[in-house]
């Protein structure tokens, strides 16, 4: 397969094809090359007065190529504006991207890749983003770090449905009110918030649990804020084998939800509760005490997020 830029050899067959009087055509196909290929070649690097020399157009090209190029971000200051806007709205850099498309979807010049964005922020030499937006990154890291393993759970919990018993449909995310739930755990292990996920829209919901998270205890808050729900959307709800789980049946009975359990160690079978969980940690850091956040704390934390762009959405929101 061709490279995308000429050798040195290329530019050579150019110069005695054009000595011999042969079409851009010709030139072309002898290459393998696209005509406009070779037509672009000699606008760019033929010299007005002695013609195309081959030698002459590939240090022309070598230079042109080495020579740095202001960042996208640097020079296109409407597009930077907006970029650092909704970097403090936390949005990722990937809904960001998506949503400029939604925005913005007859003017290419307010287009970037999420990596431009990440590398804006993180690499020195290509930066135009404030460096401090970094803190509005899911990770809040001043240095980009691979993703670490996500944590192994333990505990099983008795006479549990397994999610091979789902039914099917539930994995499509064709119909929404299937909810995905987990706890995320504040300092010393012992505060937590309760998270809801809905599979099809992304929608979040937030248990409060300011007295802690025995079985008990998330018992009544998780079945309380389900019943908030119509029961069309109260069809399934799926957790792992974490113990505050122990009452589920109590649960499925109050609330009117069939509940199902993932494998040990497989956090990917609830795949959007835990990037939500990630999403969370930008309010919620690690060995913080959750306790001291009020239900109306959490309901606006919710709606932030309820209110950012969805990809599988195509970019509009829950």
């Amino acid at each position: 397969m061709k490279g995308r830029c000429l050798s040195f050899g290329e530019r050579e067959d150019i110069a005695v094809g054009l000595a011999a009087g042969q079409s851009l055509r010709v030139i072309a196909a002898r290459l393998g090359r696209s005509p406009s290929t070779v037509s672009r070649e000699l606008a760019r690097n033929a010299d007005p007065r002695r013609g195309y020399r081959a030698s002459t157009a590939h240090a022309l090209a070598y230079d042109r190529a080495s020579r740095p190029k202001p960042a996208k971000l640097v020079v296109n200051l409407a597009l930077r504006a907006k970029v650092e806007k909704d970097l403090e709205k936390k949005y990722s850099p990937e809904q960001i991207t998506g949503r400029l498309r939604v925005e913005f979807p007859n003017n290419p010049e307010m287009r970037v890749s999420p990596e431009t964005i990440y590398q804006s922020l993180y690499v020195q030499s290509r930066g135009a983003l404030r460096r401090d937006l970094t803190a509005c990154l899911r990770t809040g890291r001043a240095v980009r770090r691979p993703s670490r393993k996500v944590g192994q759970r333990k505990n099983r919990i008795p006479d549990m449905i397994n999610i091979a018993e789902r039914p099917a449909e539930v994995a499509d995310r064709a119909v929404p009110g299937n909810w995905e739930g987990d706890l995320i755990i504040g300092m010393r292990n012992q505060t937590a918030i309760g998270t809801l996920v809905e599979r099809a829209t992304g929608y979040v919901m937030l248990l409060h649990l300011p007295q802690g998270y025995k079985p008990e205890q998330v018992r009544d808050v998780l079945a309380a804020k389900i019943k908030t729900l119509p029961e069309s959307l109260r069809l399934s709800l799926t957790w792992d084998q974490g113990p505050e789980m122990r009452d589920w049946q109590r649960v499925a009975i109050d609330a009117e939800i069939d509940i199902y359990f993932c494998d040990p160690h497989s956090p990917w079978q609830r795949g959007t509760n835990e990037n939500t969980n990630g999403l969370l940690r930008q309010y919620f850091p690690k060995g913080t005490d959750l306790s001291v956040h009020s239900s109306q704390d959490l309901d606006w934390v919710a709606q932030e997020l309820n209110d950012r762009p969805r990809k599988r959405l195509a970019f509009k929101k829950p």
